[in-house]
C-alpha cells in the first residue's frame, strides 16, 4: 500500500474486501410465529438465505437457497411461517420470478437445499408483489406482465403448489391494486394518458374513479382504517407542498388531515401501523435526520428504552412476530453499518444478534455531517460532508457524489462509497440537489427540465462553497456517480470541464434522446412524467432541449481524465449510452478507461466485479487527485479486473440501437378511414388518444361501435386492433403510416384478405 504526502496523519487503510466483499451477516428477518430467524449469509461467496431457530447459535443455521452467481436480493415470510419467499433475476436483466422455499423440507436430490418453486414460472417478466393475505396465509397477489409488457395483470397464487389464478385482466392502465383488512380488493390506482394519478374504488368489475392527482403530484392509498370504510391516504394534492397523511372516504370522497411534518420541512417518509391492532403506530420524516413522531405510548416507551440501551445510535424497526412481542431491530449510524438485534418487549431483553462487516475498524470511519449551501439561483441545497479523519480540513482533494434517481435523495447513515473515499484522503460531498425526493413538491418540481442546466448548478455550486470555505482544493475535484449521478458526472466534465481533475461514471446516460426512447416497456406508468420532467424528443422544442443537455452533443469539451462503468445486461441505462461517448472519445483520440460486466445491470451486484471496478477507480483517483490507495489485488479481483477492462478500439454500437422508437407521429384526434370491401366504400370513424408510444380509441360505423386497442406507435408506422361490440364480428388488425397528414395502410382479420384504406383528420 502507498500513502501520499498528505495522509501520513490519515488512519489505517481499510482493505476493499471488508467494505465491498460479502457481509458475514445481514437482512435477519423472524418468522411470525417466532420459532425462526431468517438472514442472508454466503454461500459459497454468493449471498444466499439461511434460517436458524430463533433460541439457536447462528454457527446452526442451514442454507435455503443456493445461488452460484448474483446474491439473492429479498426476501420474506409467508403469514404463516411456513414458507419463505424470494425474487431473483438473471445478470442484471430485471426480469424478476418469485420463488417459494419450505424451510423445513428437505434437500432436493443432489443438493445441499430444498427445491424452491417458481410461483411466476414465467419469461421475460417483472413481477410485483401487491398483498400477502392474513385471512389466506398460503396465498399472495402478484402482478405478472407476461401478456403486455407495459401492464401488470392481477393473479392469486398459491404458495404451496404455484397454481396461479388470473383475477383480472390489466386493460386499463393499473398500477397497483390495494386489499382492506379483510384482504378484499377495493382500491386500485391507474396512470391515466395525461400522467395524472387516479385512484380507483373497485365495486365488481367496474373501477369508479374517487382521487385525482396532478402528474406532479402524489396521492397513494397506504393501507385502509381498522374500520374497513376509510383509508389512509398519503398526498400533496393542490395547494399542499408537502406530502400529508390524511384519511380518505372512498364513499364520500371526503378527507381528513392526519398529519404533516410538524417542523414543516420534509415529506411524510413512513406510516408504521400495528399488524394486530390495525392501528397507526409512527409517522417519520427525514430532512437532515430522520424524526419520529409516536401515536402508540406502548411502542414509544418501547424506542425509548431502546435508544437508552444503544446511545448514538438511530434504532431502525425490522420484523415483527405476529403477537408483536419479538422484534428484529437495527441500531446504526453514519459510522456504525448496523447492530441487529433481537427484542422480547415482555422481558426487556435485548440479544445482539451480529453486527454487519464484524471486522470493519470503526475508528477509522469518518463522520458525515450535514451541511447546506446556495446554489446559483439563492436556492437552499442540502447534503452531506464526510471528512477524512486524521488530517486538517484544508485544501484537501474532493469528491462530489452525486445520488441516482434523479428523483431519489441521500440520506444520513453508513454509506461505503464515502467512507471508502474519505479513508482514501478526500473531502465527500454529497447534494440533495433540486429533483431530489422529501424536501417537499416546490424542490421537486425545480428541477423540471434542469438536467445539466440548474440541476447541474446545484453540484457545481457546491463544489465552489467548499473551495470558498478552504475546505477543497481547487486544483483537485473529482465527481463520480451512477444511474443519474453518472449522467451528472459526464455533464460535469462536459459543461464544467475546467473544474474537475478526475471523473467515474458509472451506468451513465450519455445521450438523453437515446435515453428517453430505451425506457422500459414497463415504465409506461410513469413515461409521461419523464417526459413531462426531463422533456419530449417527440416535439421539436424537447428534442433540442434534451439533445442540448446531453453530454455526447458536447464531447469535444471534455479534458477531464475520464472513466466508464457499465453492466451489459443494464434494461434502464443502456449499454449504448457508454458505447457511445466512448466511441466519440475514441473518434478525438482522447484516452477513457472502460470496464464492461457482462453479467451485471444497471449497478453492479457481485463482490468481485465491485472489488474490481472500486480497484480501478481508487488507483484512477489516486492518480489524479493525489489520495491513497491500495496497491494489492486478490488474484480472482485481479482476473475479474482484466476481464472487465474493455479495449476502447474494439467497442461498436449496434447497427440498431435496441430501444422503444420514439414515435414521430400524434394520431390524436378524429380520423374517418375509407376503404373498398367487395365493391363497397365502407366508412370508420376513429376517435384516438395518443401516450407516447402508445394509443387507443373508440370506433363508430354502419356496424356498430367499438374500440381500438393495443395501439403502438414506431416512427411514422402504428398498428392496433379494431374490436367491435359485436360478438359476431371479428377483430380487425390495423397497420398503416402517417405522412403528410394522411393514413394509408391496410386491414386485416375475419378471413378476408388484406384491405387497402386511406384516412383523414376531421377535427
Amino acid at each position: 500500500m502507498t500513502i501520499s504526502a498528505l495522509d501520513n496523519k490519515l488512519p489505517q487503510l481499510i482493505d476493499r474486501e471488508i467494505l465491498f466483499g460479502n457481509p458475514e451477516y445481514s437482512g435477519a428477518q423472524i418468522s411470525p410465529d417466532g420459532e425462526y430467524i431468517a438472514f442472508i449469509k454466503p454461500l459459497n461467496d454468493v449471498r444466499n438465505i439461511w434460517i436458524k431457530r430463533t433460541d439457536e447459535s447462528f454457527d446452526n443455521a442451514k442454507p435455503l437457497t443456493d445461488e452460484e452467481k448474483r446474491p439473492i436480493p429479498g426476501y420474506f415470510w409467508s403469514r404463516d411461517s411456513k414458507y419463505i419467499l424470494f425474487v431473483k433475476d438473471k445478470d442484471g436483466d430485471e426480469d424478476f420470478n418469485v420463488y417459494a422455499v419450505n424451510p423445513n423440507a428437505k434437500p432436493a436430490d443432489g443438493k445441499t437445499v430444498p427445491a424452491a418453486v417458481n410461483l411466476t414460472n414465467a419469461e421475460k417478466v417483472t413481477t410485483q408483489i401487491y398483498a400477502v393475505p392474513e385471512t389466506e396465509p398460503d396465498f399472495i397477489y402478484i402482478g405478472i406482465n407476461d401478456r403486455d409488457e407495459a401492464w401488470h395483470d392481477l393473479y392469486k397464487v398459491q404458495i404451496s403448489t404455484g397454481e396461479k389464478t388470473l383475477i383480472r385482466e390489466n386493460k386499463d392502465r393499473l398500477m397497483s391494486f390495494i386489499f382492506d383488512n379483510q384482504d378484499k380488493l377495493r382500491l386500485a390506482t391507474r396512470s391515466s394518458e395525461n400522467g395524472e394519478t387516479e385512484i380507483l374504488k373497485v365495486e365488481g368489475d367496474e373501477f369508479i374513479k374517487v382521487y385525482t392527482c396532478g402528474i406532479f403530484e402524489t396521492c397513494y392509498p397506504l393501507r385502509f382504517h381498522k374500520d374497513d370504510k376509510l383509508v389512509y391516504l398519503q398526498t400533496n394534492k393542490g395547494e399542499r407542498d408537502l406530502i400529508q397523511l390524511v384519511l380518505f372516504d372512498p364513499e364520500t370522497r371526503e378527507e381528513t388531515f392526519i398529519e404533516q411534518d410538524p417542523k414543516n420541512r420534509a415529506d411524510l417518509r413512513e406510516a408504521f401501523f400495528s399488524e394486530l391492532s390495525k392501528e397507526l403506530i409512527l409517522t417519520s420524516y427525514e430532512d437532515d435526520k430522520i424524526e419520529i413522531y409516536f401515536r402508540d405510548k406502548n411502542f414509544e416507551a418501547d424506542y425509548n428504552w431502546l435508544k437508552a440501551q444503544l446511545p448514538n445510535k438511530e434504532i431502525g424497526i425490522g420484523s415483527l412476530t405476529k403477537d408483536e412481542n419479538l422484534w428484529i431491530i437495527s441500531a446504526y449510524s453514519d459510522t456504525e453499518p448496523g447492530e441487529t438485534y433481537l427484542f422480547d418487549r415482555t422481558n426487556k431483553k435485548l440479544t445482539l444478534q451480529y453486527r454487519i462487516r464484524e471486522t470493519l475498524p470503526r475508528k477509522a470511519l469518518a463522520e458525515m455531517k450535514p451541511i447546506r449551501y446556495k446554489s446559483s439561483d439563492g436556492l437552499e441545497i442540502p447534503g452531506y460532508l464526510t471528512l477524512p479523519n486524521g488530517v486538517e480540513a484544508k485544501n484537501l482533494p474532493l469528491v462530489a457524489l452525486p445520488h441516482g434517481g434523479p428523483w431519489h435523495r441521500d440520506s444520513w447513515n453508513y454509506n461505503a462509497i464515502p467512507q471508502f473515499l474519505a479513508n482514501r484522503g478526500y473531502a465527500v460531498l454529497q447534494m440533495n440537489f433540486r429533483g431530489s425526493t422529501g424536501f417537499g413538491k416546490k424542490f421537486i418540481d425545480a428541477g423540471n427540465k434542469q438536467w445539466g442546466d440548474l440541476m447541474q448548478d446545484d453540484i457545481t455550486w457546491g463544489v465552489k462553497y467548499l473551495i470558498e470555505k478552504g475546505i477543497a482544493d481547487e486544483k483537485r475535484i473529482g465527481i463520480m456517480g451512477g444511474s443519474y449521478g453518472g449522467y451528472a458526472t459526464l455533464a460535469g466534465v462536459t459543461f464544467t470541464p475546467e473544474l474537475y481533475a478526475a471523473a467515474v461514471a458509472i451506468v451513465a446516460p450519455s445521450n438523453l434522446n437515446t435515453l428517453l426512447n430505451s425506457i422500459p416497456p414497463y415504465w409506461e406508468s410513469f413515461r409521461k412524467a419523464f417526459l413531462e420532467r426531463m422533456g419530449d424528443p417527440a416535439t421539436e422544442e424537447g428534442k433540442a432541449q434534451i439533445a442540448r443537455q446531453s453530454p455526447l452533443s458536447h464531447v469535444e469539451k471534455i479534458k477531464t481524465p475520464l472513466m466508464i462503468v457499465h453492466g451489459a445486461n443494464d434494461p434502464r441505462v443502456k449499454k449504448a449510452e457508454s458505447d457511445q461517448i466512448v466511441i466519440a472519445l475514441r473518434e478525438r483520440n482522447y484516452p477513457v478507461v472502460y470496464l464492461l460486466a457482462e453479467d451485471e445491470g444497471h449497478g453492479f451486484q457481485r463482490p468481485v466485479n465491485n472489488m474490481a471496478m472500486f480497484a480501478e477507480a481508487e488507483k484512477f483517483l489516486a492518480k489524479h487527485l493525489g489520495g491513497r490507495f491500495q496497491e494489492e489485488l486478490k488474484p480472482d479481483v485481479e482476473t475479474r479486473l482484466g476481464e472487465l477492462m474493455i479495449e476502447v478500439s474494439t467497442v461498436k454500437m449496434p447497427e440498431k440501437v435496441e430501444m422503444n422508437a420514439a414515435p414521430e407521429i400524434n394520431l390524436s384526434g378524429k380520423w374517418q378511414i375509407t376503404a373498398s370491401l367487395m365493391g363497397q366504400e365502407i366508412s370508420v370513424m376513429l376517435d384516438l388518444l395518443q401516450d407516447g408510444a402508445k394509443f387507443r380509441g373508440k370506433t363508430s360505423s354502419m356496424f356498430g361501435n367499438g374500440t381500438v386497442e393495443n395501439g403502438t406507435v414506431s416512427g411514422e408506422s402504428f398498428t392496433g386492433i379494431l374490436k367491435s361490440e359485436s360478438p359476431q364480428i371479428p377483430e380487425i388488425s390495423i397497420e398503416g403510416k402517417l405522412v403528410g397528414g394522411e393514413i394509408s395502410g391496410n386491414l386485416s382479420g375475419g378471413g378476408l384478405p388484406a384491405i387497402p384504406f386511406t384516412a383523414v383528420k376531421t377535427d
